[in-house]
Parts: structure tokens; C-alpha cells; sequence
């Protein structure tokens, strides 16, 4: 059941205050009175009042002042302007000082039904409001505690991957110490090659924890970063290890097969480019029209040879190529025309993009 509307009628005749108010509880309104401006704003800066009918005409008061100082309260209530006069000006003074009705009085009494109605729109419009106000606190405190909540999970999000990416790294010493303790040239090359692709998913991990978007990675920084090791190993066979990378940012997941891809594709270049002496090795990533990425990486090794180890698939390297391949949706083009050997993987940009599998 709802509450019953209280409204404070301030006028400075007694007979009038009296009929407002018999008239307004006819209609389950309640009424306080005040007989003087002053009186009024007192009682309106005190109390809870949602309208405010205020006469024009009070000895030694001027009604627009009035006004002005209910609309200026902290919570202004609605006022009604009640003047005896039908100078249209005075109504038209009232409504541009604030008032959100007005009603002319007359000595019959009739006006009485006038304000009762006007009462009723502004005790409906300011319940409105109130519900209003009340729906954006709580709009307010609900993105408030979203917010948090966000913060808070961003914050577990970096521990978490932070936590990861030193796992992978202690795993990555973890291999190249083995690798460093075994006489076995085949072992030491197989556990090199495995350090290499912990590190390509260690790279983003870390990329992920000192970033603010835990969702995509930065290619650029995070291909030349990943292949520094490559360089070292490309510089002592007498190999150059170029990189042009366009400035673009995958998700996460994809990235990190972009990684493993380019990781595998110049191990396979030292590998089997240059069997008796070193020469350049090119590795770009570029856009191409339509949302798709290309990453290439080329030489000007012995072409066919490099061509038929990876062709064969046989090894653990082309399978693993030839799966992140597949996971990002794209197509894995090989080439040794004209001499050295190409490596081609075009793909989208997005998982939205993708052929289905």
C-alpha cells in the first residue's frame, strides 16, 4: 500500500489554509500549513515534502523570492504557484523562476479542485523522479561493485599468468640444463628445440602479466623478443636473422601458435638452409586484405633439400607446424622456385574469420 502524499500549502490567509486542507484530505492527502514565507521555508528545509502550493500575495513577502529560495533547497520540491491575480506575466514569472504549475484562486472556492488536480501530477512526477534517483544509486553502486569485481579478478588474472610464465621458465632452464649435461648431439638438438617452444608460450605469459590487456598480445615486440635466441644460434652458424613485423595485436591463444609456428619454421632454416655456409634468413608478418595476417619466412638456402624436410612431415617439428596451422584456421604454402626455400602460413585475424575444421 502506498504512503499518503504530504504536502505543505504556505498562505497567509487562515480561511484559505483551512479549505486547502479539508479539500486535500477529502482526497487522502495530508496538508501542513505555514502562514508566512518565512514560516514555509523552514518547515520545507525541515520536513520531507514532495509539492509545495505557494500564495503570491503575503504582507511584506514578495511570493517570487520565496520561490526561489524552495527551488534552491537541496532537495526542492515541486511548488506550486497559487496567485489571486490573472496577470498572465505573474504565472509566467512563477514557471520561469521554477514552479512547476500554477493556479489562479478565486473567491468561490473552485480553484480548489484546479490545485488538487495540479497536486496530484506533481506528487506523481515526483515520485518518478524519486524512483529515478533511487534506480540510478543503485545503477551506480552495481557498476561500483562491477568494478571491483573486475579489478579484482584483472588482479588474480596477472598473479595467475605471472605464476605461469615462471613455471615455464623454470622448465625452459630445466631442459637446457639437461640438454647441457648430455653428449648425445641428436639429445642436445631435440631438448634445444623443445626449450624453444616452452619459451614461444613463456613469452606471452609474461607479456600477459606486464600488459593491461590480458586478452591479445602485441606482435611485434613479442616476435622480435622470442626469436633473440634465434639470432645467437643463426650469427654461430654464419646466418642473418632478419624480422619485419607489422604493428598488430593477436588474442592470446593465437598467438602463442603464431609463436610455436615461427619458432619451428627458422629452426628448420638453420637446420637445412645452409648445410656448408651461412646466408640470410627473413622472417615478416604482414596484413593482407579481407582480415588475414601472412607470416613468412624465407631463405636463399638449397631450396629443394629445406623443401623436402619439411614436406615429409615426418618430424616432430612439421607435425607441430602443420597442427598450429590448422588451429588458426589458415593455409601453409611451401615453395622453392627460383631457389632458397618459402614458408607461408596465411590465416585471419580473428577466430571469427576461420573456415570451419
Amino acid at each position: 500500500m502506498s504512503l499518503r502524499p504530504h504536502i505543505l500549502y504556505i498562505d497567509d490567509d487562515h480561511g484559505i489554509c483551512r479549505l486547502v486542507a479539508s479539500e486535500l484530505a477529502r482526497h487522502d492527502i495530508d496538508t501542513t500549513v505555514a502562514y508566512s514565507g518565512v514560516d514555509g521555508l523552514r518547515l520545507a528545509s525541515e520536513g520531507a515534502f514532495e509539492v509545495v502550493g505557494l500564495d503570491h500575495f503575503m504582507p511584506g513577502e514578495d511570493g517570487l523570492e520565496i520561490l526561489a529560495a524552495l527551488t534552491s533547497l537541496p532537495h526542492a520540491p515541486s511548488v506550486i504557484y497559487v496567485t489571486g491575480s490573472e496577470d498572465i506575466n505573474i504565472a509566467v514569472a512563477a514557471l520561469k523562476s521554477g514552479a512547476s504549475d500554477f493556479v489562479v484562486k478565486d473567491i468561490e472556492g473552485s480553484f480548489l479542485a484546479l490545485l488538487r488536480k495540479a497536486i496530484a501530477t506533481a506528487v506523481g512526477q515526483a515520485q518518478l523522479r524519486r524512483a529515478k534517483e533511487q534506480a540510478e544509486v543503485e545503477m551506480r553502486a552495481a557498476n561500483e561493485r562491477l568494478e571491483r569485481l573486475t579489478e579484482k579478478q584483472s588482479i588474480l588474472l596477472h598473479e595467475m599468468n605471472h605464476r605461469i610464465g615462471n613455471s615455464l621458465q623454470l622448465i625452459t632452464s630445466m631442459i637446457r640444463l639437461q640438454a647441457s649435461s648430455t653428449e648425445n648431439p641428436h639429445a642436445k638438438d631435440v631438448l634445444r628445440q623443445a626449450a624453444e617452444r616452452v619459451v614461444a608460450v613463456a613469452q606471452v605469459h609474461q607479456r600477459l602479466y606486464t600488459s593491461e590487456d590480458i586478452q591479445h598480445v602485441q606482435m611485434r615486440p613479442y616476435l622480435t623478443k622470442l626469436l633473440e635466441d634465434q639470432k645467437l644460434t643463426a650469427r654461430d652458424r654464419g646466418c642473418t636473422l632478419s624480422i619485419e613485423i607489422d604493428d598488430t595485436k593477436l588474442a592470446t591463444d593465437r598467438a602463442v601458435s603464431v609463436g610455436i609456428v615461427v619458432t619451428e619454421l627458422v629452426t628448420n632454416a638453420l637446420k637445412y638452409a645452409y648445410p656448408k655456409e651461412g646466408g640470410p634468413i627473413r622472417v615478416r608478418l604482414g596484413h593482407l586484405a579481407e582480415a588475414k595476417l601472412v607470416l613468412t619466412v624465407e631463405d636463399e638456402g638449397i631450396g629443394d633439400s629445406g623443401s623436402a624436410q619439411t614436406a615429409k612431415g615426418t618430424g616432430v617439428g612439421s607435425r607441430i607446424v602443420d597442427a598450429m596451422s590448422r588451429s588458426l584456421g589458415g593455409d601453409l604454402q611451401l615453395s622453392s622456385e627460383g631457389g632458397g626455400f618459402r614458408s607461408a602460413l596465411i590465416f585471419p585475424l580473428s577466430t571469427e574469420q576461420s573456415p570451419p575444421p
